[in-house]
Order: structure tokens, then sequence, then C-alpha cells
């Protein structure tokens, strides 16, 4: 059974990030293995002659280092500074997590357009899409809906009135 699950305010519960209308599915292991499939697509973009590739390969790997930093510290847990991080990262609305995590993957597909470099970013930014999913909130239910569009509709018919009787 799919059921919807409201993601709190930090974006993470009991330690670990939920996703949005699906079942309780904690995402930090496959973040976990998403930001290493980025790394190590980010070698592999290095292993060249061409300076952007490696420019590109390097900012991949820094990218699969920060996210990683950002979404499981407990990966982390020997760097002094990455409690502090993941705190500050969980203030963040949704909205700025998902623009700084589909920025953090634009900027190497810009530098160097390849099937590494794509492939490799693909999660980073599916991350980002995710956030800002998340940031739109909950799909409101046709009942509702209907029921705000005929209030509209009474409104905009008295106003009319008014007006057709003030012009008599």
């Amino acid at each position: 059974m799919v059921v919807p699950l409201a993601v709190p305010p930090g974006g993470r519960a009991g330690g670990r990030v939920l996703l949005p209308c699906l079942p309780h599915i904690p995402l930090t292991p496959a973040h976990v293995i998403c930001f290493e499939a980025c790394a190590i697509s980010g070698l592999f973009n290095c292993v060249t002659i061409h300076p952007l590739n490696i420019a590109a390969g390097v900012w991949m790997i820094m990218n699969a280092f920060v996210l990683l930093l950002c979404e499981a510290p407990f990966c982390c847990q020997f760097v002094e500074f990455a409690n502090t991080v993941a705190e500050k990262v969980d203030r963040l609305r949704s909205w700025q997590k998902a623009v700084f995590y589909c920025g953090m993957a634009i900027v190497p597909i810009v530098m160097s357009l390849t099937l590494t470099t794509l492939l490799g970013n693909a999660i980073a930014f599916a991350t980002g899409v995710l956030y800002g999913l998340s940031a739109l909130g909950k799909k409101g239910d046709a009942i509702s809906y209907a029921r705000i569009q005929q209030q509209r509709q009474q409104a905009d018919e008295e106003k009319l009135a008014e007006t057709l009787e003030g012009e008599l």
C-alpha cells in the first residue's frame, strides 16, 4: 500500500530522509550508493587529456563529497565539521536544497557534455528534483478544488450583479 508521507520541515525523520508519496523508504543508503557512483564517474572523467573533462571530473568528485556530507553525515564521522554542515543543511527549505543540488549537478555537464558526466550527475539532479517536488507540497483533492472554484465563481457573479445594479 502506498501512503503519502509528509516530510518534516528539515526533510528528515528520525535521521533518515523519507521520500514523499512512497512507502516509508529511507533514502540514506540510496544516497550513499548513488553518490559513490557520482564520484566514480568523476574519476573516470578525469582519465583524459582534455582539461575541461578533468575539471568536470574533479567537480563531480567534490559534488559527491559535498552531497554525501549533507545527506549522510554518518559516512563522514571522522570529518570534524560534518555534523555542523548537516545541521545547517537541515535548516534549509526544500526549494533551497533543490536549487543547490540541481545547480551542483548542472555545472559539470556545462563544462563537459559527455555520457559519463550525464550519468554521474543524473543522481544528484534527481535528488534536487525530489526536493523540488517536496517543496511544491501535497496535491489538493478535486472536491476542495471544485469548492474553491465555485466560491470564486459566486463572488464574480455577485460583483457583476452589483456593477449592473449600480449602472441602472
